[in-house]
């Protein structure tokens, strides 16, 4: 069965193992994600309604905007995907995002433009919170039209929310279905992927979020 698309490019995105995934999945009400990522298990399984949790405030940002505005958004966002795909562009929206953006509406565009030139779709922030991702250098870049368009579908049924993993989970109510999909401990001291937002995920986030799911198993409803 042909999976639905996500809006970002996304490392580690769960879209093309959906159909494994979903057979793990338990019926419920409610999923909640405390690692909402690119939100392919949203976009591919069929809850009454979701709980978006994420630590990036620009990704959740960007969720919001779709989810509200979702034709304006589409065309401000595809005019600046048709005249920009350029390094010089690049590294200026970049410099944009990390110091003078404030607006949520620019900052989503530029999310997006960012995540789709880049790297390999890579997301990933200096300890200062700089977005640093380098340019892609790709001859055409995809505009994700379509998948906007059924993001902000699927998103009326949502909720999302900036927040920590340990925060997201002490929203969880009976019933719900917990998915998590934390950034991954790097195998080796140079393959470091946790720097997916300013606050490093390590050894011990992995150990707190694991101590938080077992006290949920346990927990007697």
């Amino acid at each position: 069965m042909e999976q639905m698309r996500t809006v970002l490019k996304w490392a580690g995105s769960k879209v093309r193992i959906m159909d494994i995934l979903k057979q793990h999945l338990p019926v419920g009400r409610r999923l909640v994600e405390p690692f909402a990522g690119s939100c392919a298990v949203m976009m591919n399984t069929d809850y009454e309604e979701y709980l978006i949790a994420d630590i990036n405030p620009d990704l959740i940002n960007l969720y919001k905007v779709i989810k509200d505005e979702p034709e304006a958004f589409i065309c401000a966002a595809k005019e600046f995907f048709r005249i920009a795909n350029n390094e010089i562009t690049y590294y200026d929206v970049r410099h944009s995002l990390n110091f003078t953006a404030t607006s949520s509406w620019l900052r989503a565009v530029y999310f997006l433009y960012l995540n789709r030139h880049c790297y390999n779709g890579l997301c990933r922030y200096n300890r200062a919170g700089g977005f640093n991702t380098p340019y892609g250098k790709y001859k055409t870049v995809y505009f994700p039209e379509n998948e906007i368009r059924a993001f902000a579908e699927k998103a009326k049924r949502a909720t999302f929310i900036c927040c920590s993993f340990d925060e997201a989970l002490a929203m969880v109510l009976p019933g719900d279905v917990i998915y998590c999909d934390p950034p991954y401990l790097p195998a080796s001291s140079s393959a470091n992927f946790t720097g997916y937002a300013a606050a490093c995920f390590g050894k011990l986030e992995h150990e707190q979020l694991s101590a938080n799911l077992l006290a949920l198993a346990e927990r007697s409803y």
